[in-house]
């Protein structure tokens, strides 16, 4: 068998199982062998009931002490039944395995591995997974990987298949030199994917994921480097005269005064249009900082000396918002915009009227999403291009906007503050403004900590909110049930807050499994107030501007990275009304760990997201790198910026090294890079077999 065999080649895999397989993006079987464990888990020695103290797996012996009981509600089905060993007796539920009721009979001996909850003196159990005394033992001397799962895909399966493919884990060739693997102490390859599913202990663990962290950095980083090879110091072929002009005319005309940040970016841009070579800038700045009207004073500048400009957004529906500011700037300043949207969700006549206005030049503002850089969108003289930084870190995307013009200008934005240190990395290619400060007329957001029994206060603070007229988000870290233990999901969420609330009002539910039309429609119903609270996964981070929503909770806020929870918070606070977040832990109130406290409590003391992003990386450590991960920055699979800050510097510097060396392998990195639009760790990984 080769990696790049199918999954079909498996023993035990015919079609139906494949295509399981292949609904979680496994193909081949080197996708398998990059399919990584979640966490590890070793099971602990044998505990009674009464001992339990704190929420969390235990390993229990005893007797099954009443019949089991079926329930199915909304969809699923609940199956319940007693446990009891010589200290007490406890309620355990099994979610969704309906066919355990045939085992499940009075006087039944089990040993179990199940997440229990201690409230007051009662314990309850959930989720059991039944031992037999062989896998207990085996259990208590072995680290065992825990796989992310599907509703299709069991960890049985997952377990066979990576059991068939580690041996093929030597055919991938090191491609590091000797003297850097020695100097970092970095474990070969090979070796490294076989202990991420077979290690002996979390020592293995942490040295052969810190060897995958440095595959995807350096993976990042030469990335980086074909970038700025494509678009450093191009010169231009035009400059602009005297941008300033633009914001003269309409500084004056404005509802509300820029801030002093605001106006240094804004001349940064300008200086940057006027230099004679191509402008490449990354516009950092909080939530609602005010990047976005930046963004479009320096379209404007653009447009007034007769060129187009664009502005890539990351989902539809900011991309409809931001063309609907643009129409309405336009006709109540008489501007030269003269903005269109194109989109994915236009009619195929639509599409063709749009393109044939661009081309033509009928329009000189466009804004749109991914739909902008299909091959048949030509512009007819593009001279600005603004992007999200959800896409920049797509080379071959950003290039290929950029191609559409002649020596186009380039404007990032980014709502992510990170520490300078990691900035001066990641955003290398990239001068840097920033807007360090907010509008002065915003309140800032008032926050709480709150345990999860207080849940019906909460609730009761969100419906007098609504009865106000005002709106709320509430985060879940997970889709559904099972993903994550003991963490909440959205559909389950969805499901028990529309009990709970009154009729009347308006719920909705958005995750990142919906297809994107569905996602379209959620936002914008509630960007329009037809829905009063959205329950989200951490998707909503690129969003809309939404004023009126003034209230967020984030359930198991401490599985979030700081500066994450702090983007989040970023969705309220936007208007004119107080605004309020509320995190949620997974303990109840009085049992919140101290860590768990003194992290949240930073963001308690301070809105500033560059204080909180520089306390985010004191604060992350090797234990936290199975929890959530950050959006808004380059996504890794395995690294985090967090985390892995030395070894993203140390990676710097080998790559540095092996460039001045000239090695033939790099050579073939940036050639596979420049001709694939994106590639994983893993892909990267495939082409040096």
């Amino acid at each position: 068998m080769l990696l790049s065999d199918d999954i079909k080649v498996l023993k035990g895999i015919a079609d139906k199982t494949a295509e399981a397989f292949y609904s979680a993006g496994l193909f081949n079987l080197n996708d398998v062998l990059h399919y990584l464990p979640r966490s590890y888990e070793r099971l602990s020695e044998i505990k009674l009931l009464s001992a339990i103290e704190c929420d969390g797996k235990v390993t229990l012996s005893g007797r099954v002490s009443s019949e089991a009981c079926l329930i199915r509600r909304g969809g699923r089905s609940i199956l319940q039944f007693s446990f009891s060993d010589e200290s007490g007796s406890a309620r355990v539920s099994v979610f969704n395995m309906p066919w355990l009721k045939k085992s499940i009979f009075p006087g039944r001996k089990i040993i179990m591995n199940v997440y229990a909850r201690r409230k007051g003196v009662s314990v309850f159990l959930s989720q059991p997974k039944f031992l037999s005394e062989k896998e207990y033992e085996d259990g208590i001397k072995n680290l065992k990987p825990v796989y992310p799962l599907t509703k299709s895909l069991s960890e049985t399966l997952i377990r066979k298949a990576v059991a068939q493919v580690l041996p093929l884990a030597g055919d991938i060739r090191e491609y590091l030199p000797d003297d850097v693997v020695r100097e970092r102490k970095l474990m070969p390859i090979a070796h490294a994917l076989r202990k991420m599913h077979a290690p002996s202990d979390m020592e293995e663990v942490y040295a052969a994921r810190r060897r995958l962290a440095f595959d995807e950095f350096f993976l990042f980083l030469a990335r980086m480097e074909l970038l700025k090879d494509g678009t450093e110091k191009i010169k231009s072929s035009y400059s602009l005269n005297d941008p300033e002009r633009s914001f003269e005319k309409i500084r004056d005309r404005l509802p509300f005064k820029l801030t002093s940040a605001q106006i240094t970016s804004l001349m940064d841009i300008y200086r940057d249009m006027k230099s004679g070579y191509c402008m490449n800038r990354l516009l950092q700045g909080d939530v609602g900082s005010g990047k976005t009207i930046v963004a479009f004073l320096s379209a404007l500048a653009i447009c007034d000396d007769g060129h187009q400009a664009a502005i890539m957004a990351p989902t539809e529906v900011l991309a409809r918002q931001h063309y609907e500011d643009a129409v309405a700037m336009s006709r109540k300043y008489d501007l030269t915009f003269k903005p269109v949207l194109l989109s994915g969700s236009l009619k195929a006549k639509e599409k063709r009227l749009v393109k044939e206005g661009i081309k033509n030049g009928d329009h000189n503002l466009i804004i749109g999403t991914h739909a902008l850089i299909q091959d048949d969108v030509e512009f007819k003289d593009l001279g600005l291009m603004i992007t999200d930084e959800q896409h920049r870190f797509g080379v071959r995307q950003r290039m290929a906007l950029a191609v559409k013009g002649r020596d186009v200008h380039v404007l990032v934005m980014s709502a992510t503050p990170i520490p300078r240190t990691l900035g001066l990395i990641l955003y290398g290619d990239l001068d840097v403004s920033l807007i360090n400060e907010l509008p002065s007329d915003r309140l800032p957001v008032k926050n709480a900590i709150m345990g999860n029994d207080e849940h019906k206060k909460i609730y009761q603070f969100i419906l007098k909110r609504i009865s106000e007229g005002r709106q709320a988000y509430i985060i879940c870290p997970m889709v559904e049930d099972g993903e994550m233990e003991d963490v909440s999901n959205v559909t389950e969420y969805t499901e028990e807050i529309r009990r709970i609330f009154p009729p009347e009002v308006r719920i909705d539910m958005l995750h990142g499994k919906m297809k994107s039309d569905d996602k379209n429609s959620v936002m914008e119903r509630f960007a329009k107030h037809e829905t009063d609270i959205l329950v989200s996964t951490t998707v909503i981070e690129v969003g809309v501007n939404v004023p009126n929503s003034t209230v967020m909770v984030i359930e198991n806020a401490e599985r979030f990275g700081l500066s994450q929870l702090h983007q989040l918070r970023g969705r309220v606070g936007r208007g004119s009304y107080q605004s309020y977040c509320i995190f949620v832990t997974g303990a109840e109130s009085g049992r919140v760990s101290k860590k768990t406290s003194e992290r949240l409590a930073i963001l308690k003391e301070s809105n500033d997201g560059f204080r909180i992003a520089e306390e985010d990386l004191k604060q992350r450590g090797p234990g936290d790198f199975f929890g959530l991960r950050q959006s808004g920055l380059p996504y890794f699979k395995i690294a985090d910026i967090y985390t892995d800050a030395t070894l993203l510097k140390e990676t710097k510097q080998s790559l540095e090294r092996i460039i001045s060396s000239g090695s033939a392998d790099l050579g073939r990195l940036k050639q596979a890079l420049s001709e694939k639009e994106e590639m994983s760790y893993s892909d990267f990984h495939g082409i040096c077999l």
